[in-house]
């Protein structure tokens, strides 16, 4: 599957949820100069779950990598990166999706009843930005200790963040 006709699908599956499609191509450079093409989707996130299903039925098994997500104003961003015809060289495509959130109440439906291996990232996404992912599986901490602020968050800017309470870690008496 190309770029182009990943997008079409999309766009037929998902139609208004999509609000941007952006493809590009990423060079990469090892013993070979080669690129990868890459898709960019702006979706809802009423669209996340259906794009992920779709996802899964056109490709046999997408390869999801990560959930990269920060803070803009009074907004969260989070972008869901996969990949297909993962270690195929020269035929990799990697997909991009974000979803715009209000940093009111954060939330998002988990993908871990399609895709496993979200679950480190859903998890990360919980403790690290305060996104509430619905319906996860586990939702524990992974990497904050029990006895960090639950309120807090180290990669929110606004009144939830962490602030200069890391930074200053060192002038707490035990």
């Amino acid at each position: 599957m190309n770029a182009k006709n990943l997008v079409r699908a999309m766009q037929k599956k998902l139609g208004s949820k999509i609000k941007e499609v952006r493809i590009d191509n990423a060079v990469h450079k090892a013993k070979k100069k080669y690129t990868i093409p890459s898709v960019w989707l702006t979706i809802e996130k009423e669209g996340l779950r259906p794009f992920v299903r779709e996802l899964c039925i056109l490709h046999p098994a997408p390869h999801f990598v990560v959930i990269s997500g920060y803070q803009v104003g009074s907004s969260i961003e989070l972008i869901y990166h996969f990949s297909l015809n993962y270690a195929k060289q020269f035929s990799e495509l990697a997909v991009n999706v974000k979803i715009v959130l209000s940093s009111e109440k954060p939330a998002i439906p988990t993908i871990t009843d399609f895709i496993l291996g979200a679950l480190v990232s859903e998890r990360e996404t919980q403790e690290m930005l305060g996104v509430k992912v619905e319906g996860i599986p586990d939702g524990r901490r992974l990497f904050l200790p029990k006895n960090f602020p639950k309120k807090k968050f180290p990669w929110r800017r606004d009144k939830t963040g962490v602030g200069n309470m890391v930074r200053d870690l060192h002038r707490v008496k035990k």
